[in-house]
């Protein structure tokens, strides 16, 4: 017998409300019954994405809302600035070039934060950018971007913002309508504390002449047909109907909690994280743009970093991330998001501990676990 413990940006634990409402039996999306989960849905994700505006459900993972944004936002052969920072960011390029927009990328180093003045510059020297794509959360990297210095960036332009929240929403500060994000997208699997399956996304008016206007093809992804729907508290199409009713379960428990508890708690568990890894010897692989999401760190030379995550699921129960693409092999990624709280993370620091302990890595044991605690003692 072992228990498992998940600490990976994605998917994140899920709380024992949650797991009890996808086990309720399965209602009609037609009726009334389910038009009363998606009013509650509707109203609990505009108090999440903190704005007026609709927030559309789609059945799909959080890059089915990117790819939402994108068909709905623009024509082939506009153009998009993306700013790279990571996985993620490229994504958004990836998802552009699909469909034929041209792209402009502001490449950022991995494991660095863009500066807003420099998506100013890029507006202000092509004049053709219709939309500028950027991430919250890179979750390959551990960073936390700026928005709403890019939306201040943004705003003075014709241009509009869109921002994939998909890590970072309902764990760290996004202040969708005060921030100038024309369009934000998200998913359910991170810090909603979901299974994956639902995709959100929000648009300003500013943003929705733009969906009137695009060219590019879309059925499934129209936003028009969700508008029309939504109108009528209803979905375009047949939507995922327990994870919407689970939905509400967790919705109800992070507006009892109130977002800026929520956020100091994840700020709490990624100082304490941070804390430890500075304790037991080993480098942030983003200082100065750590992320309350999640933080990167450096594998100690010497240890294989693939090897040390898969045994601290496969021997341990306790699962984190590597890294990805170039940084592979070079880095571990632990999730501090979510359904995660203080013991998780001394769980998976110790397990950290024992495993480096094991491959060789020479340190003092238990000075992880007690930065961690002295951080968690401050309150």
């Amino acid at each position: 017998m072992r228990k498992n413990y998940l600490l990976t940006p994605g998917p994140t634990p899920l709380p024992p409300e949650v797991c009890s409402a996808q086990a309720r039996p399965i209602i009609h999306h037609r009726t009334p019954q389910f038009q009363a989960e998606l009013k509650e849905a509707f109203a609990g994700l505009k108090y999440i994405f903190q704005t007026e505006r609709d927030v559309f459900i789609l059945s799909s993972s959080g890059t089915g809302a990117m790819e939402t944004a994108v068909v709905n936002l623009l024509s082939p052969g506009e153009t998009a600035l993306v700013i790279e920072g990571g996985k993620f960011g490229q994504r958004w390029s990836e998802i552009c070039r699909a469909h034929g927009i041209s792209v402009k990328t502001l490449e950022v180093e991995w494991g660095k934060a863009a500066d807003p003045k420099a998506v100013a510059a890029a507006l202000k020297a092509d004049l053709s950018i219709k939309a500028v794509f950027a991430t919250l959360c890179e979750t390959s990297t551990g960073v936390t971007f700026d928005i709403r210095g890019f939306g201040e960036a943004v705003s003075a332009s014709p241009a509009v913002l869109a921002v994939d929240a998909v890590s970072g929403l309902g764990a760290i500060e996004l202040k969708t309508d005060e921030w100038g994000v024309d369009v934000c997208v998200s998913g359910s699997q991170k810090g909603l504390m979901l299974p994956p399956g639902l995709g959100f996304i929000s648009v300003s008016a500013k943003a929705w002449k733009m969906v009137e206007a695009s060219k590019s093809s879309r059925y499934y992804w129209d936003l028009r047909r969700a508008k029309k729907a939504i109108d009528k508290t209803d979905t375009a199409f047949t939507p995922a109907i327990s994870l919407v009713i689970a939905l509400n379960e967790s919705l109800r428990m992070m507006k009892e909690d109130g977002l800026e508890k929520i956020f100091a708690r994840h700020h709490r568990m990624g100082e304490a994280v941070r804390a430890a890894v500075k304790a037991l010897g080993l480098s942030l692989f983003a200082p100065s743009a750590a992320s309350d999401v999640v933080t990167s760190i450096y594998v100690p030379s010497g240890i294989d970093g693939e090897k040390l995550v898969k045994t601290m699921r496969d021997i341990y129960g306790v699962t984190i991330a590597g890294g990805q693409d170039e940084m592979k092999g070079k880095l571990i990624r632990i999730a501090h998001m979510g359904y995660i709280e203080e013991f998780d993370i001394i769980v998976g620091i110790s397990c950290l501990e024992k495993v480096l302990s094991k491959m060789g890595y020479k340190f003092i044991l238990g000075s992880g676990v007690k930065a961690a605690q002295e951080v968690f003692l401050q309150d």
